[in-house]
């Protein structure tokens, strides 16, 4: 008898066989070129704290055991930090996590969600995963466009928003007094996902006042980024108390290894690692904007651990990441218009920026 495969759902059946992103392993994988220079993920080229990676040691001889499902400790010291109450805060292993968290729990099919056009693919990943409507409100000025991302929701009803800030891919962001407005403006059945994975790098004035009790906000932040934590897998969201409880009814519980639990906590005990990765990341954007100027292309102000260069047109943008793999080198691109006119390029250390300098000038020199 022949065998048939069962049938998928519906949804399965009609999504795309796509990912967000291909990560540097699969491009190795496919052109057989070694990547010597991995400033495409804003992965932190930094490292961790010292601290985090003696508590990761030690952590090791653990490793038999599942983590603690209700990460206490860490959840504890968080909500000491930010002011809130633990029950307002959850872990899960990256935002990349918590964001599937929040649309699986909001989202039903059909359900309309707005975001910015080129925004941060992984929530547009989820939303199509679960069957969500997107409706999309273009960037302005390569920055989020607050006031007609809050008309949009209002016009379709929408039961999520996304906004990055500081953004990722453009890595501009807008002051706390904005977002607040934008909160203050939503419709009462919205709630907004403000994703803040970049707010170490940013100013004071982006930092929004934390309010673990708003039933209609949910901060989401990381340790992939400042802390160098990426390839650990662990963030958190702060929301109030009845969101908490609704993520503790389909999140994986065990989904938060104890390695990862005990970096994240060493962490929070070493603010001046965090503070020196920002001040030589600050440094690193200098050279960038210097750079991209003598180049004859534009750097877009970021409070990111990246900068987005624009570069005139999307065939350049390409061409450029595409001959910067040739040589060994990782960098990205947006995927859609306007945005795509630009090239975006972690901040990495002061010899591997000098080395990604070397590089582009040569693929500049050969475009022109």
């Amino acid at each position: 008898m022949k065998r048939v495969h069962p049938p998928f759902t519906q949804l399965i059946k009609q999504l795309p066989a796509t990912v967000p992103f291909v990560p540097p392993e699969a491009l190795e994988r496919q052109t057989g070129q070694p990547i010597r220079l991995r400033l495409g993920a804003n992965e932190s080229d930094f490292g961790v704290s010292p601290l985090a990676k003696e508590a990761m040691r030690r952590a090791l001889k653990e490793v038999s055991w599942y983590g603690d499902s209700e990460n206490d400790a860490l959840r504890t010291a968080l909500a000491h930090i930010h002011g809130v109450r633990k029950e307002e805060i959850v872990i899960g292993s990256g935002i990349d996590d918590l964001l599937e968290l929040a649309v699986r729990t909001f989202v039903e099919p059909g359900v309309p969600v707005v975001t910015s056009l080129g925004s941060y693919p992984t929530f547009q990943f989820h939303v199509t995963g679960f069957g969500g409507q997107l409706h999309f409100v273009p960037y302005c000025e390569w920055k989020n466009d607050l006031e007609a991302l809050v008309e949009k929701a209002r016009e379709v009803d929408a039961r999520l928003l996304y906004l990055a800030n500081p953004d990722n891919p453009t890595g501009t962001w807008h002051s706390a007094d904005d977002v607040a407005r934008l909160i203050e403006a939503l419709p009462p059945r919205c709630v907004l996902i403000l994703d803040e994975a970049y707010i170490e790098f940013a100013p004071p004035s982006a930092h929004l006042p934390i309010q673990g009790d708003h039933p209609q906000v949910i901060r989401m932040r990381t340790f992939s980024k400042a802390y160098g934590m990426a390839g650990a897998r662990i963030g958190y969201a702060i929301a109030c108390e009845e969101t908490i409880s609704a993520f503790d009814k389909v999140r994986l519980h065990f989904g938060v290894n104890r390695i990862a639990q005990a970096g994240a906590l060493a962490s929070l005990q070493d603010p001046d690692f965090v503070r020196d990765v920002v001040n030589a990341v600050n440094e690193g954007k200098k050279e960038y904007e210097a750079m991209a100027e003598e180049l004859g292309w534009r750097a877009i102000p970021s409070a990111t651990n990246f900068v987005a260069i624009d570069v005139g047109d999307a065939d350049r943008a390409r061409r450029i990441v595409d001959d910067l793999l040739k040589m060994g080198i990782f960098i990205r691109m947006p995927g859609v218009s306007p945005l795509n006119r630009s090239i975006r390029v972690t901040v990495g250390k002061e010899e591997h920026r000098k080395q990604l300098a070397e590089a582009l000038k040569k693929v500049a020199d050969r475009i022109r």
